[in-house]
């Protein structure tokens, strides 16, 4: 392999392992994140496209759960619309129970529950993904229970796609592939590199601006908290 083949398989490696809870991957540096996630059109936050953080988020709640909820809560025939009001603004997910109805089932059920609410945006990688799920703020967080990986490859991670992130297990850098949980993000463009790897379960269909300007958690400081969810609503029809 000669060397330019030797650095694409060093990046694909590196985003697939920054799309996982239960690891602290902050210090990723943005510039391979970028190049993977071609035709990304991310503004810088704070530029006039961007509005000034406005509203009040509650308090995470930090409820957890003995099981992952029967996909026969949802009716993969109807469509489920999520509703993300965050204190940057208001974007629509089109959520795919006809891709992965088990992910499809757990977001709608922990949405009702309010588990969102409040709940901060804890990394987001301008070009890659802006990642949210978990009422501890810190990557490791979760609902108590996972979910049975649903991969496709049918639909390919373009910008705006809705995946679910996976846990590390053992030495912390291998994802096992039935570990999803309650952590999710937004690809801010296509990314080949996660196709057929994370579970697609929506697609943003509204407000994709408002994903642009959203700022991370800060882990280093209590005065950058990151952006926050006010509420998550499902609308069903």
């Amino acid at each position: 392999m000669n060397r330019f083949g030797v650095l694409v398989l060093v990046l694909c490696c590196a985003l697939l392992a920054f799309v996982a809870c239960g690891d602290d991957d902050e210090d990723i540096p943005t510039g391979q994140a970028t190049t993977a996630a071609a035709g990304a059109t991310t503004p810088p936050v704070g530029s006039s496209n961007c509005q000034e953080p406005t509203g009040d988020a509650p308090d995470p709640n930090m409820k957890t759960f003995d099981s992952a909820p029967s996909v026969d809560t949802i009716d993969a025939s109807k469509t489920y619309i999520a509703t993300v009001e965050t204190v940057r603004g208001t974007f629509k997910i089109k959520l795919r129970p006809d891709l992965a109805p088990k992910h499809v089932a757990s977001f709608v059920f922990l949405a009702n529950e309010d588990y969102f609410n409040g709940v901060t945006f804890h990394r987001v990688v301008p070009g890659f993904v802006a990642q949210a799920g978990d009422p501890t703020g810190s990557g490791s967080g979760g609902p108590g229970y996972t979910i049975p990986a649903e991969f496709t490859t049918t639909v390919q991670y373009a910008r705006g796609t809705v995946g679910m992130a996976r846990l590390s297990v053992d030495d912390g850098n291998t994802r096992a592939e039935d570990t999803a949980g309650s952590q999710w993000f937004i690809t801010f463009g296509a990314t080949p590199s996660l196709d057929g790897q994370y579970t697609i379960f929506g697609e943003v269909t509204e407000g994709m601006e408002v994903v642009d300007c959203i700022t991370p958690r800060d882990p280093r400081s209590a005065q950058a908290p990151g952006d926050k969810i006010i509420s998550i609503t499902i609308e069903e029809s």
